[in-house]
């Protein structure tokens, strides 16, 4: 370890060179790499947090470079995926940080896998179905939970620990979720660098040893409105399926959702193939489509509709957020 590398942060109190060696001994899986993702990366590296395993199933667009920090219109240029392109970036910020990125989906069926050998998992997400994934796989393994969301100049964000937290169910009931997104309201880069800096440190907390340090709230705020609150935690919701009746909902097998809604995006996502090859489909899609291919990805434009096909089986439809208008147009083109 370059100790000079994080002489400041060595210098910090509560930390020093013991809690440097413990963040350089960890490993933190963060799920989505997009606004939040990015943000909370950039600290991780920075801060010299040993191993990063990182997914994101999604690819850089202009609109992302708003508020994504570590991208840039070159990366949109090359449609490179985000966990590539972010993977690329921190490297050059930290060569000595090991980074893992992959290309996909987190699903009941990766998410044991994925979690594995991890000390934190950090939600970078935009939608709750997933957040109740990484809920419940975290409360099934004993894992620490980083949650948080940003919409408009709004944050929201906590840090659960099994055994010793409720978690995210007893404070969001599922399908209670529903409301304002970044698709209809906006959202604002400072809001989203102050919910994942405050991620990020809760984290930091925690892998140095400082749990008395700890928030233990759910923390709301407006940084345009100048409104903040702190909602102690309070005691588990007793009837909760993930961290009191060890259900874990989420991690049932069950048919997955084939149709997914990306928020701000105007973009159902449909994954109901295992596999797609991608150069079969340029040949295919190049009679009806104007196509362009990459080594992650084919992206076919037709009847005012984006597709875009992932080896992993997934396709993005864009231009609609209607799953029926997205299925009829993926059952025309791409089919089963």
């Amino acid at each position: 370890m370059n100790v000079n590398r994080y002489a400041r942060q060595v210098l910090f109190s509560s930390i020093q060179e013991k809690g440097q060696e413990m963040l350089a001994g960890s490993t933190v899986l963060v799920v989505g790499a997009g606004a939040l993702g990015t943000v909370i990366c950039n600290h991780l590296v920075r801060s010299g947090i040993g191993k990063i395993r990182l997914i994101d199933r999604d690819y850089v667009e202009l609109s992302n470079l708003q508020r994504q920090m570590l991208f840039d219109e070159e990366d949109v240029r090359q449609a490179l995926p985000k966990s590539v392109a972010a993977k690329q970036k921190l490297e050059k910020i930290n060569s000595s940080i090991t980074i893992e990125a992959i290309v996909g989906n987190a699903t009941y069926e990766n998410i044991k896998e994925l979690t594995d050998g991890v000390d934190v998992v950090m939600d970078g997400t935009d939608n709750f179905s997933t957040r109740y994934l990484l809920n419940d796989i975290c409360y099934k393994k004993g894992i620490p939970f980083s949650y948080g969301g940003v919409v408009s100049s709004r944050g929201m964000t906590a840090f659960f620990i099994p055994k010793e937290t409720p978690c995210l169910r007893c404070i969001v009931k599922e399908g209670a979720d529903h409301g304002q997104t970044c698709d209809t309201v906006g959202v604002i880069s400072p809001a989203v660098d102050v919910v994942s800096s405050l991620q990020v440190t809760e984290t930091m907390k925690y892998l140095t040893g400082n749990q008395q340090y700890l928030r233990y709230t759910l923390l709301t705020f407006d940084v345009w409105f100048n409104q903040q609150y702190d909602m102690k935690f309070k005691q588990p919701n007793p009837q909760c399926p993930a961290c009191q009746r060890e259900e874990f909902p989420a991690l049932q097998a069950k048919a997955a959702d084939q149709e997914t809604i990306l928020c701000g995006r105007n973009t159902v996502q449909i994954h109901e193939k295992t596999a797609i090859d991608l150069q079969q489909w340029e040949s295919r899609l190049t009679k009806v489509a104007t196509v362009q291919r990459t080594p992650f990805l084919l992206k076919a434009v037709v009847d005012s509709i984006d597709f875009v096909l992932f080896p992993d089986g997934r396709v993005l439809v864009q231009g609609t957020e209607d799953p029926i208008v997205a299925r009829t147009m993926y059952d025309r083109y791409i089919g089963s």
